[in-house]
């Protein structure tokens, strides 16, 4: 992973000649590039950590999984959120841990959560590094130091139950490793976020993602079947049980407990038959309301796809210019000229998979209700070339960065009487905090993630950065998106998770009572307040 960005440092650079044209006179670029510093050149805070402390953590983990050198602090000082990677490029991160310590499982956990309590060391658990909510921002809090807590020796598959349909994992396994490993035995786990690449199923669960094609498989938290917490005051341990009454679900407290309480350490996942075949196609709509309209149906008459994507008027135009002249654009724009007398139009990508028959009959049906609906076919060019770009956006979000361009995505969902109005008002609140900062820009969303009542609103924003003032533009766009949202009865965070970014929206989220029970929770299992500073539960921690 690149230190001040996302994925392989070998992978090319993905925006076109035509691409960067249409962005100059839309938004506008920089007068010249601003590529990242050098490594070197980074300027971070002096290790806090004291010789004894090393010599401790050295006893639990082995002193060569102990690191307090500069690129691996570096490396873990922040997620991939755009305040993270502004501070990151011009070498002025806002803090970086201790040290990085490398457990290799439950039992190393455990012994690290309680030394690090008895001895104030704050602990960021890192699993991929992916965050965009500040989620593994090295915080410290009231303690005496920060450790960044790498998983990433604990990737085994522990175990897999195939008359079960369930796997075993330590939680510090790669999506990518898993998938492997699954679809030699004919499996999948079916989560695939944008972040399948980098991510480990242990943030998955920590963070409650959701999963590109959570429409057919669910989310992580109907995956999760069981887990084992490591906490620096008690340990929890929950088998795979398909269903059980015996009080609130433990479970579903901790996925998406975000590392406040302790480490995941192992998980239970449900794994279901690979799929054969894979269709993803395009259909275009009159306008959203149309499109949203017709998902709607596809989710009550249970005929969902996988795979559901909406893009409004603006995010369509914006992809058919980003795609040129051929390919999609072509094959979209002669369908799009068969509907007469529209004056918009925004496009949709439906992906089924399955095998055979019962593939071919849940398409008839749900194509059925497309067209019923208005929807046009456009083949499947537009579905193939999602489908081969899926986890693309993040690196054209570096290359916007080093050409002056702010970039920033936010999600939340509602039920579907709400989306509407969410949809203009959101996206209205970020259009004024763009323009009150001189920098207008382009605001365009999607609608993915369906659910029978509702679903999830994925905004995406593209400006020319205010030059030196880049981090209060942003905080001004997310302080405006944040109020209309709970204004218009979203929640915060659908997928993203709450982090650092989201925490001053939860009381609002799920008021002063259900705060003060998580709180109380924290204090049960993390007394000394250790875990993961700064999230979650907490406004602050610096």
């Amino acid at each position: 992973m690149r230190w001040w960005g996302w994925g392989d440092p070998a992978h090319p650079p993905g925006l076109p000649a035509h691409a960067l044209e249409f962005l100059r006179e839309t938004v506008g670029l920089a007068e010249r590039p601003h590529p990242p510093v050098a490594l070197e050149h980074v300027r971070l805070p002096t290790p806090a950590t004291s010789a004894e402390q090393l010599a401790a953590l050295r006893a639990i983990v082995g002193a060569e999984h102990v690191r307090d050198g500069h690129a691996e602090r570096v490396l873990h000082a922040a997620g991939k959120g755009y305040p993270d990677l502004l501070r990151l490029r011009t070498g002025e991160p806002e803090g970086a841990p201790d040290a990085v310590v490398y457990p290799d499982g439950h039992e190393q956990l455990r012994a690290l959560l309680e030394l690090c309590a008895r001895s104030s060391l704050a602990v960021v658990p890192f699993g991929g590094g992916t965050s965009v909510v500040g989620g593994v921002a090295p915080l410290r809090g009231e303690h005496s130091g920060v450790l960044a807590l790498d998983l990433s020796r604990m990737s085994e598959v522990i175990e897999l139950d195939e008359r079960s349909a369930t796997v075993k994992v330590k939680a510090g396994i790669r999506a990518p490793a898993l998938e492997r490993h699954l679809a030699a035995r004919g499996l999948t786990l079916g989560h695939f976020p944008q972040s399948f690449e980098y991510v480990s199923l242990g943030g998955c669960a920590a963070t409650r993602s959701a999963g590109q094609a959570s429409s057919g498989y669910g989310a992580i938290e109907k995956m999760v079947l069981g887990l084992r917490l490591a906490a620096p005051a008690a340990e929890i341990h929950l088998p795979a049980i398909p269903a059980s009454a015996a009080g609130p679900s433990l479970r579903q407290l901790l996925v998406g407990s975000e590392g406040t309480l302790g480490v995941i350490s192992e998980l239970a996942l449900r794994v279901r038959p690979a799929p054969r075949e894979r269709i993803y196609e395009g259909f275009f709509f009159e306008d959203f309301a149309a499109g949203e309209e017709t998902l709607r149906t596809l989710a009550r008459e249970h005929a969902l796809p996988e795979v559901a994507r909406l893009s409004d008027e603006q995010e369509t135009r914006m992809s058919l210019a980003l795609a040129g002249s051929g390919g999609i654009k072509g094959r979209v724009g002669r369908a799009y000229l068969q509907l007469r007398g529209y004056s918009g139009g925004c496009i949709a990508i439906l992906g089924f998979e399955g095998d055979g028959e019962e593939l071919a009959g849940r398409r008839r049906r749900a194509l059925a209700l497309v067209r019923e609906h208005g929807g046009l076919a456009v083949g499947r060019a537009p579905g193939e070339a999602w489908s081969k770009g899926r986890f693309a956006a993040p690196y054209l979000r570096d290359e916007l960065l080093t050409h002056g361009v702010m970039v920033e995505t936010l999600e939340t969902a509602a039920q579907w009487s709400d989306l509407p109005a969410l949809h203009r008002t959101v996206g209205a609140a970020i259009a004024a905090a763009l323009e009150a900062s001189g920098t207008p820009g382009l605001v365009m969303c999607h609608l993915s993630h369906v659910y029978e009542t509702g679903a999830s609103l994925y905004f995406t924003l593209i400006a020319r950065q205010r030059e030196g003032d880049e981090l209060e533009q942003w905080r001004a766009v997310k302080q405006a998106a944040g109020e209309a949202i709970m204004a218009g009865g979203g929640t915060i965070t659908h997928h993203h998770a709450v982090g650092r970014d989201h925490a001053r929206w939860m009381e609002r989220e799920i008021g002063s009572g259900g705060l003060a029970a998580l709180r109380a929770l924290k204090a049960e299992l993390d007394p000394a307040g250790i875990m993961n500073p700064g999230k979650l539960l907490e406004l602050s921690a610096g």
